[in-house]
């Protein structure tokens, strides 16, 4: 007997149709919510609770997308943006929200997450908020390099949903040594492409974007000063422009404070993991905790920096450092003696073989563990705990960082434990 598919297909739109629609919600890539006939439709730029005349501009057989055209019943939470680039520049697509709802839905977001694609029910979310404006040390330019010779090298932003690089004059959520920087001189009309000036920006000519850093007065860009020392609480830590490092200073402080109260409940006889660990930022402040810290990351130069870092710590008997894929950690470290692991993965989160690994030790492990997941992605973090979970892990705790006010990005910790 031949197999009968059955394909549900939904109230179908032509693209151009004009619809008066109720939002409902937000979802993860920050897009309003809304149903025609049931049919989910997204549409950016929409705020919970409001009513909006939209047009179709996609049509799936199960879902639509729509470009917002007018708000007839403007959403309680709904605000002015105070950028003037808001809505061109591709960086921050929540800041029509007040900041309180942009915490509210993140924390409903990261929940859903949870439950949808996890089947978890989630311990309660703690929240951590930020300096909803001027909280961002780390900012990423692209360059304007057909700008007329008489004007520079311009830069500027990526443009939402287009590759096309904006040129930008303020950045709100910059902080101010960057916002400076970025000012158009006196001699620039603002309506020119931004001018590089030798006093602000240096990039190396090969380069199509670069990377800029600036805390409390010290600042660090590719192509000029690259690498050099901040404060962080009460230890200086050198990172470098053109590596990884958190973008907003405040809220690592705040996560590595949290991480310091959850290490104290760890068994400190035992090492000590820190997996993903860039420039060694949780090792130099967790490792002295421990006999023995491991370090494993990717990228070589960010290992080598690592091990510059972890020198500041009195008291560590010994590091050891790997710079190899995750896919290769399994075999290479040693994991028979840790107390404590702490995972920065990126957004594809933990790879297949290293969520083998934890689990395998996991059944292994006679006295108490923990595993701290540090998260950027609410959909890969529910992916890996319901495996997690599944191989006999304990979720303990969850906790939202809101690294990225004004965005719909979400930086979430999970506390595992065995």
């Amino acid at each position: 007997m031949k197999e009968i598919i059955i394909i549900s297909i939904m109230h179908y739109m032509a693209i151009g149709e004009i619809y008066k629609l109720q939002l409902e919600t937000i979802t993860q890539g920050g897009e309003a919510l809304g149903r025609i006939n049931g049919k989910p439709v997204f549409i950016e730029g929409g705020a919970p609770n409001e009513t909006v005349v939209c047009c179709i501009t996609e049509e799936r057989n199960t879902w639509s997308r729509a470009k917002l055209l007018e708000i007839t019943e403007p959403s309680p939470v709904r605000t002015e943006s105070i950028c003037s680039f808001y809505g061109k520049c591709g960086g921050c697509n929540l800041s029509h929200i007040d900041y309180n709802a942009q915490l509210n839905i993140k924390v409903s977001i990261l929940g859903e997450s949870f439950r949808r694609i996890g089947g978890i029910n989630p311990p309660e979310i703690e929240v951590f908020s930020s300096p909803p404006y001027e909280y961002r040390n780390r900012m990423q330019f692209h360059c304007l390099r057909q700008a007329a010779k008489s004007e520079g090298i311009g830069f500027g932003l990526k443009g939402r949903a287009s590759g096309e690089i904006i040129p930008v004059t303020d950045c709100p959520i910059a902080v101010s040594d960057i916002r400076e920087k970025i000012k158009p001189s006196s001699s620039s009309a603002v309506s020119a492409p931004q001018r590089l000036c030798e006093s602000s920006f240096r990039i190396p000519p090969e380069k199509d974007r670069f990377t800029v850093f600036a805390k409390d007065g010290v600042f660090f860009n590719e192509g000029g000063q690259q690498r050099g020392n901040i404060k962080l609480l009460n230890k200086e830590i050198t990172i470098d422009a053109g590596l990884f490092f958190q973008s907003n200073c405040f809220m690592l402080e705040k996560l590595i404070i949290e991480l310091q109260k959850i290490t104290e409940q760890a068994d400190r006889t035992l090492d000590m993991a820190d997996l993903y660990c860039g420039v060694g930022t949780f090792a130099l402040f967790l490792g002295g905790m421990f006999p023995k810290v491991i370090l494993a990351e990717e990228n070589k130069m960010a290992v080598s920096l690592s091990r510059e870092n972890l020198k500041r710590i009195n008291g560590l008997n010994s590091a050891e450092f790997y710079a190899l894929r995750d896919t290769n950690w399994p075999e290479c470290l040693k994991w028979s003696n840790l107390g404590f692991i702490i995972a920065d993965p990126p957004r594809a989160g933990l790879s297949t073989k290293l969520t083998e690994a934890l689990i395998k030790y996991a059944k292994d492990q006679k006295g108490h563990f923990i595993f701290a997941y540090v998260s950027c992605d609410s959909s890969s973090l529910a992916r890996d705990s319901k495996i997690l979970l599944k191989g006999g892990y304990r979720l303990k705790e969850l906790k939202l960082f809101d690294f990225y006010p004004q965005t719909s990005h979400i930086e979430s910790l999970a506390v595992f434990e065995i």
